[in-house]
Protein backbone atom coordinates (compact mmCIF):
# COMPACT_ATOMS: atom_id res chain seq x y z
CA UNK A 1 0.00 0.00 0.00
CA UNK A 2 1.26 3.47 -0.76
CA UNK A 3 1.55 5.68 2.29
CA UNK A 4 2.01 9.40 2.56
CA UNK A 5 5.48 8.69 3.92
CA UNK A 6 6.24 6.55 0.87
CA UNK A 7 5.33 9.41 -1.41
CA UNK A 8 7.48 11.88 0.48
CA UNK A 9 10.53 9.71 1.15
CA UNK A 10 10.31 7.35 -1.80
CA UNK A 11 10.98 9.82 -4.60
CA UNK A 12 13.91 9.08 -6.86
CA UNK A 13 15.80 11.11 -9.39
CA UNK A 14 14.25 10.65 -12.81
CA UNK A 15 16.02 11.86 -15.92
CA UNK A 16 13.78 12.51 -18.89
CA UNK A 17 14.97 14.24 -22.03
CA UNK A 18 12.80 15.40 -24.82
CA UNK A 19 13.01 18.54 -26.87
CA UNK A 20 10.16 19.36 -29.20
CA UNK A 21 9.17 15.73 -29.86
CA UNK A 22 6.47 13.96 -27.91
CA UNK A 23 8.88 11.02 -27.61
CA UNK A 24 11.20 11.33 -24.65
CA UNK A 25 14.19 9.28 -23.57
CA UNK A 26 14.33 7.86 -20.06
CA UNK A 27 17.50 7.03 -18.17
CA UNK A 28 16.58 5.98 -14.66
CA UNK A 29 15.43 3.09 -12.50
CA UNK A 30 13.14 0.55 -14.18
CA UNK A 31 9.43 0.98 -13.55
CA UNK A 32 8.59 -2.41 -12.06
CA UNK A 33 4.86 -1.75 -11.61
CA UNK A 34 2.19 0.87 -12.08
CA UNK A 35 -0.36 1.51 -9.36
CA UNK A 36 -3.53 3.40 -10.19
CA UNK A 37 -5.62 4.62 -7.26
CA UNK A 38 -9.07 5.52 -8.51
CA UNK A 39 -10.12 7.04 -5.17
CA UNK A 40 -7.01 9.25 -4.97
CA UNK A 41 -7.12 10.03 -8.71
CA UNK A 42 -3.40 9.22 -8.98
CA UNK A 43 -1.12 6.98 -11.00
CA UNK A 44 2.15 5.91 -9.39
CA UNK A 45 5.17 4.66 -11.31
CA UNK A 46 7.04 2.35 -8.95
CA UNK A 47 10.50 0.86 -8.75
CA UNK A 48 9.71 -2.00 -6.37
CA UNK A 49 8.38 -0.15 -3.26
CA UNK A 50 9.72 3.27 -4.23
CA UNK A 51 7.60 5.89 -6.02
CA UNK A 52 9.52 7.26 -9.00
CA UNK A 53 6.79 9.59 -10.28
CA UNK A 54 3.10 10.20 -9.69
CA UNK A 55 0.48 12.05 -11.70
CA UNK A 56 -3.15 13.15 -11.45
CA UNK A 57 -5.61 11.14 -13.52
CA UNK A 58 -9.11 11.22 -14.91
CA UNK A 59 -11.25 8.09 -15.16
CA UNK A 60 -14.35 6.79 -16.86
CA UNK A 61 -17.45 8.99 -16.69
CA UNK A 62 -18.90 6.68 -13.96
CA UNK A 63 -15.77 6.22 -11.85
CA UNK A 64 -17.28 4.39 -8.86
CA UNK A 65 -17.03 0.60 -8.97
CA UNK A 66 -15.35 -1.97 -11.17
CA UNK A 67 -15.96 -2.11 -14.92
CA UNK A 68 -18.56 -4.79 -15.66
CA UNK A 69 -19.32 -4.43 -19.37
CA UNK A 70 -18.77 -2.31 -22.49
CA UNK A 71 -20.42 1.08 -22.23
CA UNK A 72 -20.79 1.23 -18.44
CA UNK A 73 -18.35 4.18 -18.20
CA UNK A 74 -16.31 2.56 -15.45
CA UNK A 75 -12.58 2.01 -15.19
CA UNK A 76 -11.64 -1.62 -14.41
CA UNK A 77 -10.10 -2.71 -11.12
CA UNK A 78 -7.60 -5.52 -10.67
CA UNK A 79 -4.23 -6.75 -11.87
CA UNK A 80 -3.30 -6.24 -15.49
CA UNK A 81 -0.22 -5.62 -17.69
CA UNK A 82 0.88 -3.05 -20.22
CA UNK A 83 0.39 -5.08 -23.40
CA UNK A 84 0.73 -2.56 -26.25
CA UNK A 85 1.50 1.04 -27.09
CA UNK A 86 0.09 3.44 -29.63
CA UNK A 87 2.42 6.23 -30.77
CA UNK A 88 -0.32 7.53 -33.11
CA UNK A 89 -3.15 7.67 -30.57
CA UNK A 90 -5.83 10.30 -31.05
CA UNK A 91 -5.17 10.94 -27.34
CA UNK A 92 -1.54 11.98 -28.01
CA UNK A 93 0.16 8.74 -26.84
CA UNK A 94 -1.30 5.66 -25.17
CA UNK A 95 -0.31 2.50 -23.32
CA UNK A 96 -2.69 -0.46 -23.56
CA UNK A 97 -3.84 -2.33 -20.48
CA UNK A 98 -4.54 -6.08 -20.79
CA UNK A 99 -8.26 -5.71 -19.94
CA UNK A 100 -10.37 -7.85 -20.12
CA UNK A 101 -9.01 -10.71 -18.03
CA UNK A 102 -10.72 -14.11 -18.02
CA UNK A 103 -12.48 -13.06 -14.81
CA UNK A 104 -13.72 -9.85 -16.48
CA UNK A 105 -15.06 -11.82 -19.45
CA UNK A 106 -16.87 -14.29 -17.18
CA UNK A 107 -18.45 -11.49 -15.12
CA UNK A 108 -19.71 -9.68 -18.21
CA UNK A 109 -21.08 -12.88 -19.78
CA UNK A 110 -22.91 -13.70 -16.53
CA UNK A 111 -24.72 -10.37 -17.04
CA UNK A 112 -25.40 -11.19 -20.70
CA UNK A 113 -23.03 -8.41 -21.77
CA UNK A 114 -19.76 -7.92 -23.67
CA UNK A 115 -16.82 -6.97 -21.40
CA UNK A 116 -15.48 -4.30 -23.75
CA UNK A 117 -11.81 -3.68 -24.25
CA UNK A 118 -9.35 -1.05 -25.43
CA UNK A 119 -8.56 0.27 -21.97
CA UNK A 120 -5.56 2.60 -22.12
CA UNK A 121 -3.51 5.04 -20.13
CA UNK A 122 -3.53 8.01 -22.48
CA UNK A 123 -3.19 11.75 -22.89
CA UNK A 124 -5.95 14.23 -23.61
CA UNK A 125 -5.07 15.91 -26.92
CA UNK A 126 -7.88 18.38 -26.26
CA UNK A 127 -10.47 15.57 -26.03
CA UNK A 128 -11.86 16.46 -22.59
CA UNK A 129 -12.40 20.19 -22.92
CA UNK A 130 -15.44 21.10 -20.89
CA UNK A 131 -16.15 17.49 -19.83
CA UNK A 132 -14.77 17.63 -16.26
CA UNK A 133 -12.26 15.35 -14.58
CA UNK A 134 -13.81 11.95 -15.36
CA UNK A 135 -14.68 11.87 -19.04
CA UNK A 136 -13.29 8.71 -20.65
CA UNK A 137 -15.22 5.56 -21.56
CA UNK A 138 -13.14 3.67 -18.94
CA UNK A 139 -9.55 4.64 -19.67
CA UNK A 140 -7.09 6.45 -17.45
CA UNK A 141 -6.35 9.96 -18.76
CA UNK A 142 -3.40 12.18 -17.89
CA UNK A 143 -2.10 15.46 -19.29
CA UNK A 144 -0.26 15.16 -22.60
CA UNK A 145 3.07 16.14 -21.04
CA UNK A 146 2.53 13.45 -18.38
CA UNK A 147 1.79 10.66 -20.90
CA UNK A 148 5.01 11.61 -22.68
CA UNK A 149 6.94 10.81 -19.48
CA UNK A 150 4.89 7.70 -18.68
CA UNK A 151 5.26 6.40 -22.26
CA UNK A 152 9.06 6.78 -22.00
CA UNK A 153 9.33 5.18 -18.56
CA UNK A 154 6.92 2.22 -18.70
CA UNK A 155 7.83 -0.85 -20.74
CA UNK A 156 5.49 -3.41 -22.27
CA UNK A 157 4.89 -6.24 -19.79
CA UNK A 158 4.89 -3.96 -16.73
CA UNK A 159 2.32 -4.97 -14.09
CA UNK A 160 -0.57 -2.58 -13.54
CA UNK A 161 -2.69 -2.61 -10.36
CA UNK A 162 -5.91 -0.62 -10.56
CA UNK A 163 -7.25 -0.05 -7.06
CA UNK A 164 -10.71 1.24 -6.07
Amino acid sequence: MITRRGLVTGCAAVILTGGSSKFQAYDGPQVTRVIISKSKRRIYLMHHDRVLRHYRIGLGFRPQGDKRYRGDGRTPEGRYWIDRRNPNSRYHLSLGISYPSQRDVAEARALGKHPGGDIFIHGQAGQNRGKGQDWTAGCIAVRDRDIEQIYAMVEDGTEVYILP
